[in-house]
């Protein structure tokens, strides 16, 4: 799928407003604004494996379409979801743990670049990787 390879942050579109609407501190928020993300994406069929390197941590998730499973942001969050396809879009539907609130995430090819779209609580953010 078009989603293999290894992505590197390029630029943000309203992820500081994104990141308060989370709960996330100032601090955290100026910090996660500059993060140098690089994203690596790895499909087998319906399993994707994804290693995530930044300025704060590194992690690896694998996980299966249509499969909830567990996963935590860099800010500490817990979430539980799954990641879906629907057309040529990877959605993912999350759930809070703290509070029970819904973050929605969007992977999908535009031209060259990986355009990751979260909403929460009404607020849409944009994180844009190239190659």
């Amino acid at each position: 799928m078009a989603f293999d390879g290894t992505w590197k942050i390029d630029r943000n579109e309203n992820y500081e407003k994104f990141m308060e609407a989370m709960g996330v501190g100032m601090m955290k928020r100026k910090l996660g604004a500059h993060d140098n993300l690089k994203i690596t994406i790895q499909q087998d069929g319906n399993k994707f494996n994804i290693k995530e390197a930044s300025t704060f941590r590194n992690i690896e998730i694998e996980f299966t379409l249509g499969v909830n499973f567990e996963y935590s942001l860099a800010d500490g969050t817990e979430l539980s979801g799954a990641w879906t396809v629907e057309g040529n879009k990877l959605v993912g539907t999350f759930t809070r743990k703290d509070n029970g609130k819904v973050l929605k995430a969007f992977r999908e090819i535009v031209g060259d670049e990986l355009v990751q779209t979260y909403v929460y609580e009404g607020v849409e953010s944009k994180r844009i990787f190239k190659r």
